[in-house]
């Protein structure tokens, strides 16, 4: 069990008893627990599968590669219209997760098993770029960072796709996604200047470095 998910249980305002109950139906499924993006976030072997997420109205349990699944009941939501991976159950109090615990496990373990495989998710564009995965599931994960992310022009899109895809791990490519999306959320370029300070605007020219300096 991670510390930093006992952390984000215990700071929840609401939907305490649903998360540990989601929590302990996914450790029993074998799952290792990780904290990404603010969320405990469930892999196999690496791979993220399930991220659990509280907001005001309900609680998530959300599928990566949601899409995969066979989903005969119908149970699963698309977290916006234009999604083309993650899939998420919703929950509004403790009993109905009780009562689907069995149908919740089958999906975890489908889940599983499509890891297992190494089944992809292809992804459709309607640009040429060719997103890295851990980005487009960031996008489809965050309506807010699509819309900051694709309001950015194609040279300063390209720029991100490039310096996320250029890491060999999947972990590495996230974490620079995560360190990135406030810059893409502020609709500033990945070699873009934020502090004011270049003489090459909107390129950063290191100024801020010389003005560090000085000041030291």
């Amino acid at each position: 069990m991670n510390p930093k998910v006992d952390d984000f249980i215990n700071n929840a305002t609401k939907w305490q008893p649903e998360i540990k109950q989601l929590r302990q139906l996914l450790l029993d499924c074998g799952l290792t627990e990780e904290f990404k993006w603010r969320m405990p976030c469930y892999c196999f072997q690496g791979n993220n599968v399930v991220l659990i997420g509280n907001f005001k109205e309900y609680c998530t349990l959300s599928f990566f590669k949601g899409i995969l699944l066979q989903d005969s009941n119908s149970l699963l939501s698309k977290p916006g219209e234009n999604s083309q991976s993650m899939r998420f159950f919703k929950f509004t109090n403790l009993e109905e997760i009780i009562e689907q615990q069995s149908i919740i496990k089958a999906y975890i373990y489908e889940a599983i098993e499509i890891e297992k495989a190494g089944l992809k998710v292809i992804f459709k564009s309607n640009t040429e770029l060719e997103l890295v995965e851990e980005l487009q599931i960031a996008l489809d994960k965050n309506p807010q960072l699509k819309t900051a992310f694709e309001a950015l022009t194609p040279g300063r899109q390209r720029a991100y796709n490039l310096h996320f895809s250029e890491a060999k791990q999947s972990k590495t490519r996230e974490t620079r996604i995560e360190k990135y999306t406030q810059r893409i959320l502020n609709g500033k370029g990945i070699n873009d200047c934020i502090c004011g300070l270049s003489k090459k605007m909107p390129n950063c020219d290191g100024s801020h470095k010389y003005s560090t300096a000085e000041n030291e």
